[in-house]
């Protein structure tokens, strides 16, 4: 498997406590062809910026070459880490930073959602064949490939019972996605999956027209909330359906503190089955270690009409509802007494009028995507009533 990122300075480790008005955020670019243009980076910026205020630390800039003023620092990467790169750079623990660190490459990738067709199939060197069973109960059907053989073969297997969702391992938002009905389309969608032999494809039953939800836990200093949501599509300027943004409530505390909510069935469910997922890694793939945790779980009825729910995927960086996540952070920090905060994000491609009290993360004409707004605000008196 190819390395997430390329090497990066190498700070000795601190050992003073972070106190108010003491210590240094960093962005901290992994890749630079990933989660790198314009709107993703000022994004960042935006947010490092008022982490830093939740920390009572002081934004320095991204990594560079020269090290920061001594003290205490706290790191945002744009992606997830590899963990012999964060403790290189001084991550120890997960209260060093804002998102995650994976043993190995692939552990940050769709692939460890689903199991090996066979015992021959392709994988990893350092694949855990224990992972899989751990949360079968908890994700769609599905297979994950290293090889375009081992693709087809789980394809076919897949297509007996209804259409096949071949799903790129990096990408993100469902882009590259490509829902196959046969064969022949399958044949022809794996042809076209870049770096399959590298990273792998994943191969997963198609749902009709599923809500997707987000369950998730965040941990800054010493606050830490756990949420779920619901996210939204839009059109870009191509007229292509592209994530629209969140819409959170925001509880402290853990998981714990969610299922002691009131809530349906089905949501109840997403709720244990991303505990599960997220358990199970934490067990499978010791160096694991996340202060940012994001599951989406998809829910509706396949091609035979049979309800399903499961994990799709991880997210263990900064995010498309890092937006509301800290929006919510920020709430709790200044509001002791508030149990609960419903925080939404939005991304709007074109002109848009802002809502009051949003907070606006970024607005321009980025050269990739065109004119957006990405902006968050938080319900003014939403709490666990």
């Amino acid at each position: 498997m190819k390395s997430l990122q390329n090497e990066s300075p190498r700070f000795e480790p601190h050992d003073a406590p972070t106190a108010a008005g003491v210590g240094f955020v960093m962005e901290w670019v992994i890749d630079p062809a990933n989660y790198c243009s314009e709107h993703e980076l000022i994004t960042r910026r935006t947010l490092a910026e008022r982490i830093a205020g939740l920390q009572g630390m002081q934004y320095f800039g991204p990594v560079s070459r020269r090290p920061p003023p001594a003290g205490p620092r706290y790191f945002i990467p744009s992606d997830t880490v590899e963990t012999h790169r964060a403790q290189a750079i001084g991550i120890r623990s997960e209260s060093d930073f804002f998102g995650g660190a994976v043993p190995f490459s692939y552990v940050a990738t769709k692939a460890i959602t689903h199991p090996l067709h066979d015992g021959d199939a392709a994988c990893p060197r350092d694949w855990v064949q224990s992972f899989s069973p751990r949360i079968g109960d908890c994700v769609l059907p599905g297979y994950s490939a290293f090889s375009e053989e081992d693709a087809r073969r789980a394809g076919r297997t897949l297509l007996r019972s209804g259409d096949v969702r071949v799903k790129p391992v990096r990408a993100t938002g469902g882009n590259g996605q490509t829902v196959v009905r046969d064969a022949a389309s399958l044949d022809r969608t794996l042809a076209s999956v870049p770096h399959l032999d590298t990273d792998g494809v994943v191969l997963e039953r198609n749902l009709r027209e599923p809500r997707t939800l987000s369950i998730g836990q965040v941990k800054v200093g010493a606050l830490t909330v756990s949420y779920y949501g619901l996210q939204r599509l839009t059109r870009n300027h191509r007229g292509d359906q592209v994530y629209g943004g969140s819409d959170l409530t925001v509880v402290r505390g853990g998981f714990d503190a969610l299922n002691a909510m009131p809530l349906k069935p089905s949501l109840r469910l997403a709720i244990e089955q991303a505990s599960v997922y997220h358990a199970a890694v934490v067990e499978s793939y010791p160096g694991f270690m996340a202060s940012r945790i994001n599951y989406d779980v998809a829910q509706g009825p396949d091609d035979a009409g049979v309800w399903c729910s499961g994990v799709l995927e991880q997210s263990w960086r900064v995010g498309g509802a890092t937006g509301a996540e800290v929006a919510a952070l920020e709430v709790f920090k200044s509001q002791p007494e508030r149990s609960l905060v419903r925080a939404s994000c939005f991304e709007v491609f074109g002109e848009t009028e802002l809502p009051p009290g949003a907070c606006v993360n970024y607005s321009g004409h980025d050269p990739d995507v065109g004119r957006l707004t990405k902006y968050s605000f938080v319900e003014a008196h939403a709490d666990a009533t």
